[in-house]
C-alpha cells in the first residue's frame, strides 16, 4: 500500500526515536525529507543525515538524533500542510511559532527554507511543519 504522507511519516520516525532515546533512525529517501532534514540540521534540532543505500534503487536517510542532557533537543513536531488539506501563507501572514523560540518549515518557489530565510527572502509558500 502506498504512503499516502511521506513527509508526515518522517516526522513521526523522529517523534518516535527522540521519545525512546534512540540515536539515528532511519526513513525512506526522498529529495523532500533530505531538504527538510537539512533546514532541521541548519536550525540545530538534529545533528546531520545522511543517505545509505539500501539495494539497488532504494535507499534511506539514517537521520542522527541531538539530545542536550538526555533531554531531545526537538519537544514539539508537527506537520501542518496535510494532503487533504493544503496551507499556504504569504510571509507577511505568517505567525511567529512559539514567539520566534520555534521554527516553521517553508516550501517556497525559492527551495524548502525556514520562516526566519524566507522573511529575510520575502517569499511565502506551503508550510510544510513546525519544530520546537
Amino acid at each position: 500500500m502506498a504512503m499516502s504522507d511521506p513527509l508526515g511519516d518522517m516526522l513521526t520516525r523522529i517523534r518516535n526515536g527522540q521519545r525512546v532515546g534512540k540515536s539515528v533512525v532511519r526513513a525512506p529517501a526522498s529529495k523532500l525529507r533530505a531538504n527538510v532534514l537539512e533546514v532541521l540540521k541548519r536550525e540545530g534540532f538534529i545533528r546531520g543525515f545522511s543517505k545509505v543505500d539500501v539495494r539497488a534503487g532504494i535507499s534511506e536517510l539514517a537521520i542522527e538524533l541531538k539530545y542536550a542532557d538526555g533531554d531531545p533537543a526537538i519537544s514539539e513536531i508537527s506537520r501542518v500542510s496535510r494532503p487533504g488539506r493544503r496551507v499556504y501563507s504569504k510571509i507577511k501572514e505568517l505567525p511567529r511559532y512559539y514567539n520566534g523560540l520555534g521554527v516553521t518549515i517553508l516550501s517556497t518557489p525559492s527551495g524548502v527554507m525556514s520562516d526566519q530565510e524566507a522573511r529575510t527572502a520575502n517569499v511565502g509558500g506551503e508550510v510544510l511543519c513546525q519544530v520546537f
